[in-house]
C-alpha cells in the first residue's frame, strides 16, 4: 500500500491551495475541481477536510464523474491513463486538475465539459 493513501486529505489541500494562489488562481477554483471529480459539494469536502479523512476513504466515499476517464497526460512522470491501481488513478486524476487550473487551462476544459 503506497503511503499517500494514509495520508490526511486536509493535509494536502493546504499544499493544492497554495500552488494555485502562486499562479494566481482561488480555493474556490480548487473546491470547483473537487466537486466535478468526486461530487462532493463545500459542506461534505469541509466534513471530510476536518475529520482528517484519508485518501482513501475519501475517494471511497466519492461519486467519481463518470467523464473522469477523459482525463489523460501525464502526472508525476506516469500517463494518468495507464495507471492501473483505481485509488491511485483518482489521484493522479486530481492532482492533474489541479495542474491544469494552475497552468490556467479554461475551466471548462478541465472539467471536460463542452
Amino acid at each position: 500500500m503506497h503511503r499517500i493513501y494514509t495520508m490526511a486529505v486536509a493535509r494536502v489541500y493546504p499544499l493544492y491551495v497554495e500552488k494555485l494562489a502562486r499562479k494566481g488562481h482561488t480555493q474556490e477554483e480548487l473546491d470547483e475541481v473537487i466537486e466535478w471529480l468526486t461530487g462532493f459539494d463545500q459542506a461534505r469536502l469541509q466534513h471530510h477536510l476536518d475529520a482528517g479523512t484519508t485518501f482513501q476513504d475519501f475517494f471511497a466515499d466519492a461519486d467519481l464523474n463518470p467523464n473522469a476517464a477523459l482525463i489523460t497526460g501525464v502526472i508525476c512522470g506516469m500517463r494518468v491513463e495507464e495507471i492501473e491501481d483505481p485509488l491511485m488513478q483518482q489521484i493522479r486524476y486530481l492532482d492533474k486538475l489541479v495542474d491544469e487550473v494552475a497552468r490556467g487551462k479554461a475551466m471548462h476544459k478541465v472539467l471536460r465539459t463542452a
